[in-house]
């Protein structure tokens, strides 16, 4: 019989789960997931959840509800230090030993040391943040019908959006469906010269620019069709008094900068700092052991295979990396027969508006826009999703806002802050 292991995989997003996913029912493995937060959800579709087409608890799901196995327990804690030489990490509430333990820890936004744009501009990167960003814009829209000042108007009701991607892009062409088909109807105070600009910026020289050039052409005259502002070859050099400063000499009078233009993995205290990589991911070997160590495995945005030869600088920070790496290592850790990881990449897409997405197959071997695009974008995004119950969900509400033009998830929620003793 086999000695129990203690497994523990710190952090619950795509990689965390399909590894668990993997491992549960394995009367020799305890496995325990650790997350900061009590909840999994389901990244690409935040911006739905900030411009209120959908509600959170549609693209969310308690994990407890999602672990009910014998073999796996949760622990909700944020991770502090690793400590290798005894096999232990530090949380925020207490202290965990492992046998194995595997960083799923994903990525953090990146300022690039940019401390205005740090403090002032808005991120999409949790539940939280959509939320945040939800209240904001609606607030502003809330204080646009008291002021008269048409120059306040328009600052308030523009929004800079950096890092043409797919969120910037899907964000972008959000906004620009409210603004035709919702604010006249909401906020009857406000003048259609009132709204305020669309700006999206990016440092490259196309949208969407790791997808097809097809896929970038279209998308760009879609959103150009729009009437969004695009300005690509320029970055967002500062963000303060209300004005977005880019680095071709641009000031845009704004008091929204919504931040998509980069990632970074998280760092850890007790690694050794030769065991980061580019982008400070944890540097691994084919199968995902983190370089240094013989029991700490990493998967997911937060690590870089060091030896796949197709991928020098590292597999794209994507979903379906993540998944397929979780798949290997758990496969791996089920057998004697280890294999290294190779990535399938299955394609990408992007959703610009209703009726208007763009597909790129596997490998850019053909592209799919358009309405095809677009009903593809909205199978693949529901079948990810964790459950029936969300997926049934977020069918409804797509499904409401495509037949009315309107969405009912705009109200403006803040938690009361209250002294605990």
């Amino acid at each position: 019989m086999k000695k129990e292991k203690t497994i523990i995989i710190v952090g619950g997003g795509f990689a965390g789960l399909q590894l668990v996913d993997q491992l549960k029912n394995q009367s020799h493995f305890k496995v325990i997931l650790v997350d900061l937060n009590n909840y999994n959800f389901f990244p690409p579709l935040l911006y739905q959840v900030a411009a209120g087409f959908m509600e959170p608890s549609a693209i969310s799901y308690p994990y407890r509800k999602i672990l009910r196995n014998k073999n796996v327990g949760f622990r909700m804690g944020e991770l502090q230090e690793v400590i290798p030489e005894v096999n232990k990490i530090i949380l925020s509430n207490g202290e965990l030993h492992y046998d194995i333990l595997v960083m799923s820890t994903g990525a953090e936004t990146n300022f690039f040391g940019n401390e205005n744009i740090a403090k002032l501009s808005l991120p999409m990167k949790t539940i939280s943040d959509a939320l945040a960003l939800r209240n904001l814009i609606f607030t502003r829209l809330e204080r646009a019908t008291r002021i008269s000042d048409p120059n306040r108007r328009k600052a308030l009701l523009s929004f800079v959006i950096a890092g043409a991607g797919p969120t910037g892009v899907e964000l972008s062409g959000l906004f620009s469906e409210m603004r035709a088909h919702i604010l006249a109807k909401d906020y009857p105070e406000l003048d259609t010269s009132d709204l305020g600009d669309i700006y999206l910026i990016d440092g490259q020289d196309a949208v969407l620019a790791a997808m097809s050039k097809k896929t970038q052409e279209y998308t760009y005259d879609k959103l150009k069709d729009y009437g969004i502002n695009i300005k690509l070859n320029t970055f967002v050099n500062d963000f303060k008094d209300d004005v977005v400063y880019l680095s071709d000499g641009t000031e845009i009078h704004s008091r929204n900068l919504i931040w998509a233009a980069g990632i970074s993995a998280r760092t850890f205290k007790g690694f050794k700092e030769a065991s980061y990589g580019r982008g400070k991911r944890l540097k691994t070997n084919g199968h995902n052991l983190v370089e240094g160590y013989n029991n700490i495995y990493a998967i997911g945005d937060g690590s870089i295979v060091m030896d796949d030869e197709k991928y020098p600088d590292g597999h794209p920070q994507l979903a379906q990396v993540a998944i397929q790496q979780a798949l290997n290592l758990g496969r791996n850790l089920l057998s004697n027969d280890w294999k290294a990881f190779s990535y399938n990449d299955k394609g990408s897409m992007a959703i610009i508006g209703t009726n208007k997405a763009v597909t790129d197959g596997p490998n850019q071997k053909f592209f799919l826009k358009g309405f095809i695009a677009w009903w593809v974008w909205i199978f693949v995004h529901i079948m990810s999703l964790v459950n029936f119950r969300n997926r049934m969900r977020a069918f409804y509400d797509w499904m409401g806002y495509y037949i009315n033009k309107d969405q009912s998830f705009r109200m403006i929620i803040r938690p009361k802050e209250k002294s605990q003793k």
